[in-house]
């Protein structure tokens, strides 16, 4: 991981960050809510979250029923429309984090800029208590433990982002 990069974005008054998962109705706005809920009263740098899917199915749609109720009875408020990441995002965002291997994937062949490389990570890379590089699970079409999971898995991952931008 790079910390030079992550100094640089300490030093902002403003970052722009994206989650980015597949279609952008469950675990992308799931992160979304959890780090907007938990940042919100930050400043040095003030965040401006934001979350994207790397494909066009259900743009326009707000979350997945059992996402947004995961991530309610958690006590996050959020309200969401998903939409389709493209390259003005990968050069518009500031930090952009991937749920799995497949949208990191997505998101880095659409440049091939070193500069826009260095801004995009996998969310699991910030839960230091496991190896890098592992997915956040798609829970679309399971059971409501498989969405609880999801917001436990995100809610250890965001913990550790906080520490890196804040501390």
């Amino acid at each position: 991981m790079d910390l030079t990069y992550f100094s640089e974005l300490k030093s902002r008054d403003e970052i722009f960050i994206s989650f980015v998962c597949l279609g952008n109705i469950c675990r992308s706005p799931m992160a979304a809510a959890i780090f907007s809920n938990r940042t919100k009263d930050l400043t040095n740098p003030r965040v401006v979250v934001e979350s994207g899917g790397t494909s066009s199915w259900h743009v326009g749609q707000g979350p997945h029923p059992q996402s947004k109720l995961a991530w309610e009875r958690a006590g996050y408020e959020y309200s969401h429309k998903a939409s389709q990441f493209t390259k003005l995002d990968l050069e518009r965002l500031d930090l952009i984090l991937t749920m799995d291997s497949e949208n990191y994937s997505n998101v880095m062949s659409l440049s091939n800029d070193d500069v826009h490389a260095r801004k995009v990570f996998m969310m699991r890379d910030f839960d230091f208590g496991i190896e890098p590089g592992q997915s956040v699970p798609d829970p679309y079409s399971q059971e409501d433990a498989a969405y609880e999971h999801v917001r436990e898995l995100l809610e250890s991952a965001i913990d550790g982002l906080i520490q890196t931008l804040w501390q």
